[in-house]
């Protein structure tokens, strides 16, 4: 198992064993307070009792939110199910809200003398100072797995469980009241315990809907935004979405990426981006969607390449001028598959030449040479050492003729159906330009074919001189 599988299914039995003991937790409780609520007749107990009840409802479903939230992701949910730790939690202030509109009901029917009589006993003191040790160890211990497993549901539970704390506090105060003979002490407390589970509903509610409607989690997007901005090769970020399911955040982020980059350069920035945020918020599954761009800073060089690029199409020897003012030609060779008919690649050029003129305006001058490539492998074989030899002395003649490249070595000869092959290495002065070395190597190409008729291509690779 992966260190992030681990981590989950440690969350998942952390979330799991957190909400069943929160169930025992409620159901003991629940039953000694609705106990002492009958032997006592207390609004305020009955109220803790009925609460109580629903809290027993709501921790058992969030137990089984909690367990079908980590079930991985499938052909239906593609992003999980933790939403379901949301739903239950809405379902859960939904019953708060229920329970509090008729324990406010009861109080106010006791306020204008329509109820029982309360009466006192040590043992219901006893049950409520109980229920508020226990509200405080549960709430405590919730709080602490759910911001471990950033669960929503178990959030939920913790708010519960504080608010029945306090709540337990204000009946114990009412209790309180009525010993010291004010028996309106207790309908006022039952409305005081609703207050507390209203609000606590209301807070819970906000956070739940927020997370049902995808609220981005705040500061999330700002630091995303920060971490992109920082990585090489991002020019800008232009947008960032994120929304948050359970444990996970997911985030769709779009950046600017100059146009001509390559294609693995732009998936390296990408990869850079993933690293970066990940790295800064664990918690994070982000996307990223990187937008080729045309910038200013562009060079003609640079716009024309792309447009090549894009196509599909290679392209050497790059020609740019200007022929003053704002007029400018454009000249380069096109590679094309050797195979092609004269139309078909006159057909390629052509639509080069356009989309560069689109690019540039439509005054340039574009001109384009075509030379035939090999699309598929040439089968060839290595030819005598005696030809080899020869060739070899040629191209040492020639480079001696022209004076610029010398020590001609490592020279190999392949004969393929497409004519005979000749790679060489060759050396020059390490200060001599590469458009200087480049001329040099071609003139010893051109020495070489003119002399033999079955060499197809002649290829030297340049080293610089040893300065000893």
């Amino acid at each position: 198992m992966s260190q992030n599988n681990s981590a989950t299914a440690t969350h998942s039995e952390q979330k799991e064993a957190a909400a069943l003991s929160s169930i025992f937790a409620s159901t003991g409780m629940t039953i000694a307070k609705f106990v002492a609520a009958i032997f006592t007749g207390s609004l305020g107990l009955l109220s803790e009792a009925i609460h109580g009840l629903l809290d027993v409802g709501a921790t058992v479903m969030t137990y089984y939110a909690v367990k079908i939230a980590d079930l991985p992701a499938d052909e239906e949910h593609h992003y999980g199910h933790a939403k379901i730790e949301s739903v239950a939690a809405l379902f859960e202030t939904g019953l708060l809200f229920v329970a509090s509109g008729w324990i406010i009901y009861e109080a106010v029917q006791r306020l204008t003398g329509h109820g029982g009589e309360v009466d006192v006993h040590p043992a219901a003191i006893a049950v409520v100072i109980a229920s508020i040790a226990i509200d405080f160890f549960r709430a405590r211990h919730l709080k602490a797995v759910a911001k471990a497993t950033n669960s929503p549901a178990l959030e939920a539970d913790a708010l519960h469980f504080s608010s029945d704390m306090w709540s337990s506090m204000v009946v114990l105060a009412g209790l309180g009241m009525v010993l010291a003979g004010f028996p309106l002490g207790d309908p006022i407390a039952a409305i005081g315990v609703s207050g507390f589970v209203c609000l606590a509903g209301w807070r819970l509610g906000q956070r739940t809907i927020d997370s049902l409607m995808d609220a981005a989690p705040e500061g999330v997007g700002e630091r995303v935004r920060e971490l992109a901005r920082a990585v090489a090769g991002v020019v800008q970020v232009e947008r960032v979405r994120a929304r948050p399911s359970g444990a996970m955040v997911f985030v769709d982020l779009d950046v600017a990426v100059s146009r001509t980059r390559s294609f693995e350069d732009i998936a390296q920035v990408k990869a850079a981006i993933v690293a970066a945020v990940k790295a800064d918020m664990p918690e994070v599954e982000l996307s990223v969607i990187p937008h080729p761009r045309a910038f200013d800073d562009e060079t003609v060089h640079e716009r024309i390449m792309v447009i090549a690029r894009n196509r599909g199409l290679a392209i050497h020897h790059l020609t740019v001028q200007s022929l003053g003012g704002e007029k400018m030609s454009v000249s380069f060779d096109l590679e094309v598959d050797g195979r092609l008919t004269l139309e078909q690649a006159h057909v390629t050029a052509s639509e080069l030449e356009d989309a560069i003129a689109a690019e540039l305006g439509n005054d340039v001058e574009v001109e384009t040479h075509i030379e035939p490539i090999t699309i598929d492998r040439l089968a060839g074989f290595d030819v005598g050492t005696q030809d080899v030899a020869a060739i070899a002395a040629e191209l040492a003649a020639a480079a001696e003729r022209g004076g610029v490249v010398s020590e001609v070595h490592a020279v190999r000869v392949r004969a393929t159906d497409e004519g005979i092959i000749v790679n060489f290495h060759c050396r020059a002065a390490p200060t001599i330009s590469v458009a200087d070395l480049h001329a040099a190597i071609d003139d010893v190409e051109r020495a070489v074919r003119a002399t033999r008729l079955d060499v197809r291509r002649v290829i030297g690779h340049g080293e610089p001189l040893d300065p000893r």
